[in-house]
């Protein structure tokens, strides 16, 4: 029988190295990613089985590539591999499509328990968070709604670039639209997440993963 195939997208060479190892026996490891949009682009060529992504990545992060695949109508499973503990990303991942969460601490233990489940269609989630995100299903849809969430697709694009240190003609170069429209969408966000400078933003962008220090 063949192995499962998978497609690991981490923006750290030795974390893929370390999954690769302890991957290599049971699944056939087909692609390497090192940012959302290249993940993207492997998937488009060849979908895996199963993908295992981080969230904080360049280019796109790990939760709005699975807001992608799930446009593109990819059916691969998808377990969120990362360090953040908060379980409010763990509720975005499985809202945006994801059928596990794992965190990297506990990789060793249970990314090959999440995987055998994604495929028999179940879900995982890392047991020291599990609680947490169920009381957040429980608790009111907007009581709990990140920030992050408030934001356009473009607006979130937008962002992860400023993070990135590029400068606003620089982005509206990358996005194929007018510096104008780069500076409404930067001031749109300040307004909705009640920032007030482009450093701020930086900040929020850290805070929520979306690039890593």
């Amino acid at each position: 029988m063949s192995k499962p195939t998978v497609i690991l997208a981490d923006d750290h060479a030795i974390v893929l190295e370390g999954l690769k190892g302890l991957l290599q026996d049971e699944f056939e490891i087909v692609g390497i990613a090192n940012n959302g949009r290249e993940l993207l682009s492997q998937v488009e060529r060849m979908p895996p089985d199963i993908i295992v992504v981080d969230i904080t990545m360049p280019q796109l992060n790990g939760i709005e590539a699975i807001r992608h695949l799930a446009r593109m109508g990819a059916k691969t499973k998808i377990i969120v591999l990362t360090m953040h503990r908060d379980a409010t990303y763990a509720k975005e991942a499985f809202d945006a499509g994801a059928s596990g969460f794992v965190l990297k601490h506990s990789a060793s233990s249970e990314l090959i328990t999440s995987m055998h489940e994604a495929l028999r269609c179940n879900t995982f989630v890392s047991p020291m968070i599990a609680g947490e995100l169920m009381q957040l299903y429980k608790e009111e849809p907007d009581t709990q709604k990140s920030p992050y969430t408030q934001l356009t697709e473009r607006q979130r694009e937008i962002l992860r670039l400023l993070a990135e240190g590029r400068s606003v003609k620089e982005i509206a170069q990358d996005l194929q639209i007018s510096p104008r429209t780069v500076e409404f969408h930067k001031y749109a966000m300040m307004e909705k997440l009640h920032i007030t400078s482009v450093s701020e933003l930086v900040r929020f962008a850290i805070k929520q993963g979306i690039i890593s220090i």
